[in-house]
């Protein structure tokens, strides 16, 4: 059983990291020139080998998921058109209403960024880049639909301040056995696997996240030590949601304008349940639920009982069920395979 759910752990582990890692930058933009990258493949990912996976973490040789981008190149590995489309228009991917298989079907892109390009100018390349290969056309909306939002509960809030003495990352420092680094919207973040299995999100002056595996109850917990109430907001809906085409988004209702620490716990049922939306899971841990069982948790209702919800009420914070404007990205067409290389 221990040896499963470690597995199962260590695969999940960066589908969290990738969904809190999206950018977080608003719908609005400029509109500017088409760069484009110089040369650039995309291949369907191959099928996610667990057992090497799993002894190559044991090994302290960490995965390659998600954006890695410097100046010569960008690469975007094991992601969903989804996650792709959210990198490079600069929005959330439950913020992108489209048909469901977006979720589905990872990719691997290898791009050559043109001379006097910076890693700022990815995302519009990669935006370029799905235009013409996916022939995707999208256009951005404000609707109302049902959210949850967060606010203060009838006690007060119950937050601890951040720390204050955060250190920038060293960008040219060398990766230390069991690092990797992935590119954030604010910066480069690295990712450690520390010795007690738990995993550490470090984005420097943004704080960390350590995620750890609560084998015994069956559950994820996740530790941040410098949040916003906007960013714990966008936590919420990750892992709620995971980028399901009908799922509510948590909006931050709270007034509250301060950094904190948080801690949240998240069912593994429910984080599997994710995960198979995302296609980034095939099958749980022994115990945990298939998927004829495991709960979507935009279900969840917030007077339920969910371990999720019983965790933010800890914070002294409350999810209500509400209406309220949303920005999205709207997709008017998309094909499912890329034109070839």
């Amino acid at each position: 059983m221990k040896s499963k759910i470690n597995l199962f752990h260590r695969s999940i582990a960066p589908f969290i990291l990738v969904l809190l890692a999206a950018p977080h930058a608003g719908l609005s933009q400029a509109p500017q020139a088409k760069p484009a990258f110089e040369v650039a493949t995309v291949k369907p990912s191959p099928p996610l080998d667990m057992a090497k996976l799993a002894a190559d973490m044991q090994g302290g040789k960490m995965p390659r998921f998600g954006p890695h981008v410097d100046a010569a190149r960008a690469s975007y590995t094991h992601m969903p058109l989804k996650l792709l489309i959210a990198v490079a228009y600069g929005v959330k991917a439950y913020q992108i209403s489209g048909p469901g298989w977006l979720a589905s079907e990872p990719f691997d892109i290898e791009a050559k960024m043109p001379d006097q390009a910076s890693k700022d100018d990815a995302p519009r390349m990669l935006q370029t880049l799905l235009e013409e290969r996916f022939n995707l056309a999208v256009h951005r909306d404000t609707q109302e639909h049902r959210v949850l939002a967060l606010v203060v509960g009838k006690n007060g809030p119950k937050l601890k301040p951040s720390p204050t003495n955060l250190e920038a990352i060293d960008e040219n420092a060398p990766l230390k056995p069991g690092e990797m680094k992935m590119e954030g919207q604010d910066g480069p973040i690295k990712v450690t696997r520390n010795s007690d299995g738990s995993v550490t999100m470090n984005m420097g002056t943004k704080g960390t996240i350590i995620q750890r595996m609560d084998m015994e109850n069956k559950s994820l917990h996740l530790d941040a030590n410098l949040i916003t109430m906007t960013g714990l907001a966008d936590a919420l809906t990750a892992m709620l949601h995971g980028g399901g085409t009908d799922s509510r988004q948590v909006v931050d209702m709270t007034g509250l304008t301060g950094n904190y620490q948080v801690s949240l716990e998240i069912p593994l049922s429910d984080l599997l349940a994710t995960a198979r939306r995302q296609g980034l899971a095939a099958k749980g841990p022994e115990g945990v639920g298939d998927s004829s069982d495991a709960p979507a948790l935009a279900a969840s209702d917030p007077e339920g009982g969910s371990t999720l919800f019983r965790s933010v009420e800890n914070l002294g914070l409350r999810l209500e069920p509400r209406k309220a404007k949303v920005e999205q990205l709207i997709i008017d067409h998309v094909e499912k395979n890329p034109t070839e290389n």
